[in-house]
């Protein structure tokens, strides 16, 4: 047990950085990683020593995620503001700050589906293969939802507006 915590503390990191990019705010990201983590250990026996244990980890991730969105979405969600978001940026790197921002927002405006795929190839830097175990989706599905996501984020960014789905008789 003690080598498997060790393992384990080896991805926290990557954990936080993924539930900060799918939570979008540092209170419930820091809940969705504990979550994980307990769920983690409380069903290490299912975990066999001879997989990937980041992608079991982000697979327990994203079930709890959704499983959270799932509960939530009867009741609407209120986002408290923190204050280092109302901050101006003043330095010259400003830019850089902005570009992130408008990424954020962008991510935001993407199906949780193309969200997720793009966070976990794109960030994560997760093989087509991994990112379809831990979704529990075919490969094709990543790999569609990859190529729409990121043709969506390019939209977004440039500032085109997005075009709207098709109604098909």
């Amino acid at each position: 047990m003690e080598k498997f915590d060790r393992l384990i503390e080896e991805h926290i990191p990557r954990l936080r950085r993924y539930a900060r990019a799918l939570a979008g705010d540092r209170t419930r990201a820091d809940d969705l990683v504990q979550d994980t983590l307990e769920r983690a250990w409380g069903k290490f026996h299912l975990w066999r020593r001879d997989s990937d244990l980041r992608a079991w980890l982000f697979s327990i991730m994203h079930n709890v995620y959704v499983n959270g969105v799932r509960k939530n979405s009867a009741s609407p969600m209120l986002l408290p503001l923190e204050e280092d978001t109302l901050d101006v940026p003043v330095r010259a790197t400003q830019d850089d700050g902005l570009q992130v921002r408008d990424v954020h927002a962008a991510l935001g405006c993407l199906s949780q589906e193309q969200r997720e795929v793009l966070l976990l190839v794109g960030l994560e830097e997760m093989r087509y293969e991994e990112v379809a175990k831990i979704l529990d989706v075919p490969l094709g599905t990543v790999m569609s939802r990859l190529s729409r996501g990121r043709e969506r984020l390019r939209q977004i960014m440039a500032g085109g507006a997005v075009p709207a789905l098709r109604v098909v008789k």
